[in-house]
């Protein structure tokens, strides 16, 4: 398993795996399917700081993290927004903590002293992924958005780096 930057060549896969996020209903309140235009739209309209980054597995990505801007306003420059997808058949197999790693390390490089994200109370396998990796449960936003018609909570979770 090895990760590395995502390239145009990754498309495809990025935005195959994120769809499948998106109907899991698991790790994102975001409920209409994305192109490849989106994806390379999204991968190439910003920062080189806002690292996306996959995990390859005998030349077939698995899955695919990215540092997003937290907030446009500087005093919050050192603060990422962190997001993970890995698909379908390979989660809970470490595929999460391989990315996260390589997400922080990008972070370190890029000079963020932090990495928030934000998940659903209810994605406990996440959870356990960030736990274990030293974030902590900052709190939850009540009835953050709708999802399936339901309003849904969202927890929110940070590591110091």
């Amino acid at each position: 398993m090895m990760t590395r930057r995502a390239e145009e060549r990754d498309l495809a896969s990025i935005t195959a795996i994120y769809n499948q996020g998106i109907e899991d209903r698991i790790a994102t309140l975001e409920t209409d399917i994305k192109s490849e235009s989106y994806t390379k739209k999204w991968l190439f309209d910003r920062e080189e700081r806002y690292a996306v980054v996959v995990a390859e597995e005998n030349e077939e990505i698995v899955g695919w993290a990215s540092i997003n801007s937290y907030s446009p306003r500087s005093a919050y420059r050192g603060v990422g927004e962190i997001s993970i997808y890995v698909r379908r058949e390979y989660r809970g197999k470490g595929i999460g903590q391989i990315l996260l790693a390589a997400l922080e390390a990008a972070a370190t490089h890029y000079q963020f002293y932090k990495l928030v994200l934000f998940t659903f109370p209810f994605n406990h396998l996440g959870q356990g992924l960030y736990r274990k990796s030293g974030y902590r449960e900052v709190g939850v936003f009540e009835k953050q958005g709708i999802l399936e018609g339901e309003h849904i909570d969202v927890m929110i979770m940070e590591k110091l780096l």
